[in-house]
């Protein structure tokens, strides 16, 4: 089994976290109970994801000259990630999150994008050696489609296997999808990627536009893992959510890892969407990431 090498291409926030018996309506003030200020980003958070599995993770990114900035670059290299790559703008300030968490675990985002919008084709460019080196190359929609192309283009001009998590949700050209070898968007998502009401037509179309697998994530009801020719749904482990805020990344960031592993499709699936089942116990984003002993541990209880 090789060392997984990954890199990632993505954004990076600064989360705040307001847990609520309920999301506020417009123009309506909810006191909350508890507050939690954590890193987040969906492209940070996957590259932590995979970071605490034990892969070597390598992020592009952009972050503003500020004490976000710092300490997210801090709590990088903390868990191993290498930041050479990580531009630091002086011009616009860190991205942050603001969200809310109601009593069922479900979340309510907004974001400030700030430096994140500014990510550049050139940015990606320094890195080409790195994302041209690594088993896989994992990118989001949070940052510049530019930048993502570019990332795309060199990773699959060396044959590296390209995981694209649509989100959050814009459409993405058809020639782009033609050099995704895994999408992995949910029910909503998938629809906005290809402009489709339907899933199935959504699914088809991803597939016909030349991406080799698509991995539609349901929540509660597991994985829908479609190919040409083929449609498996694997089932979602059951447990009690408390917040959902970084399901989705910590089942891109696993999936990459177990894909840079050697696993087989199936396993890798079911490998992420334990990482993922995990994540929705714990309040936050990175915080809410589990390490390889506990997905192994998890595992090993739900009998797998």
């Amino acid at each position: 089994m090789p060392h997984p090498r990954i890199a990632v291409v993505g954004s990076a926030n600064t989360d705040m976290v307001i847990k609520a018996d309920r999301i506020p309506a417009p123009g309506e003030t909810v006191i909350g109970r508890e507050f939690v200020m954590a890193p987040g980003g969906k492209g940070a958070n996957q590259a932590v994801a995979a970071a605490r599995l034990g892969a070597e993770v390598t992020f592009v990114a952009r972050l503003g000259s500020d004490v976000f900035g710092d300490r997210a670059i801090a709590g990088y290299e903390q868990e191993g990630i290498d930041t050479t790559w990580i531009v630091r703008d002086p011009e616009t300030a860190s991205g942050v999150a603001l969200i809310f968490v109601d009593e069922a675990g479900e979340n309510s985002i907004a974001v400030a994008s700030g430096a994140n919008a500014r990510l550049t084709p050139e940015d990606v460019e320094r890195a080409r050696e790195v994302i041209a080196s690594a088993h896989v190359l994992l990118v989001q929609l949070e940052v510049p489609l530019a930048a993502l192309s570019r990332a795309i283009e060199l990773a699959h001009s060396a044959g590296v296997r390209v995981i694209l998590n649509p989100a959050p949700a814009r459409e993405v050209p058809a020639s782009l999808l033609s050099r995704v070898s895994i999408a992995t968007p949910n029910e909503h998502e998938i629809k906005v990627v290809v402009g489709e009401s339907d899933r199935a037509r959504s699914v088809a179309k991803m597939l016909d536009a030349g991406t080799q697998t698509v991995l539609v994530t349901l929540g509660a009801q597991g994985v829908l893992w479609a190919e040409k020719g083929q449609q498996v749904r694997v089932p979602a482990f059951r447990v009690q959510a408390v917040d959902t805020t970084a399901a989705g990344d910590a089942f891109n960031g696993a999936l990459a890892y177990a894909l840079a592993s050697e696993l087989a499709m199936q396993e890798a699936i079911r490998y992420a969407s334990a990482a993922a089942a995990i994540a929705v116990t714990r309040m936050g984003a990175q915080p809410s990431l589990a390490t390889r002993t506990e997905v192994e541990a998890f595992l090993r209880q739900a009998g797998s």
